[in-house]
């Protein structure tokens, strides 16, 4: 969740034209407090998801065991998949929260790649059409609004990919408009509706007299 909110406010400064030395200096900060917050802020159920990232066999019954099921289920699908409720990582439960955070692996092992390769289209076409928006805005505040609102789309739908893939640590973030919830849906649905309300807005015109 920091890490969406922390993307959608940089998108946000970015957008409102901070410039870049700003930027990559408090990135700077960002990357050396890493290591003081290893060590007095992470909890130990916090560093064992960050260490079995690296190696989940270490743990393949504990905290590894979701990217291991996530590996085999993603690897098992193929190029066609095994058909629609024939995985077993899903169906059989070895996949825990398939109908949520790892609901993509659910779809590359019923789906294969064909369907995951479907799935991204749509969201390209979907990313795009929120950067036209965005680009098109008659505002300041909405161009700024309408940046945030991609980028924090782009960055959830990026870490729930990375999270299932291996890439990152298994941190809960929904796929969006794919994964069960409906909190996450709703706050979706918002946003669409603020971009399409900026999509219709029309440039003031002064009347001169």
């Amino acid at each position: 969740t920091s890490i969406l909110v922390a993307s959608g406010g940089l998108s946000a400064i970015y957008m409102a034209g901070l410039q870049w030395r700003y930027i990559v200096f408090a990135s700077a900060i960002g990357l050396l407090s890493i290591w003081p917050a290893w060590i007095f802020v992470l909890e130990d159920y916090q560093k064992r998801r960050v260490l079995t990232l690296f190696n989940p066999e270490s743990d393949r019954l504990g905290a590894g065991w979701n990217i291991i099921q996530s590996k085999t289920a993603i690897g098992s699908g193929g190029w066609t998949g095994l058909g629609w409720t024939e995985g077993s990582q899903a169906q059989l439960d070895f996949l825990p929260e398939g109908h949520t955070d790892f609901i993509i692996a659910v779809l590359a092992e019923e789906f294969g790649f064909r369907g995951v390769a479907t799935l991204f289209l749509l969201y390209a076409v979907i990313l795009g059409r929120g950067l036209m928006i965005t680009w098109g805005a008659q505002s300041t505040f909405a161009r700024i609004v309408a940046g945030a609102l991609v980028a924090s789309f782009f960055f959830g739908l990026t870490v729930n990919l990375a999270m299932v893939s291996g890439l990152l640590p298994v941190v809960g973030v929904p796929l969006p408009m794919v994964s069960w919830g409906g909190t996450a849906m709703v706050s979706t649905m918002i946003g669409f509706g603020i971009l399409m309300a900026i999509s219709t807005e029309t440039p003031l015109t002064r009347t001169r007299r």
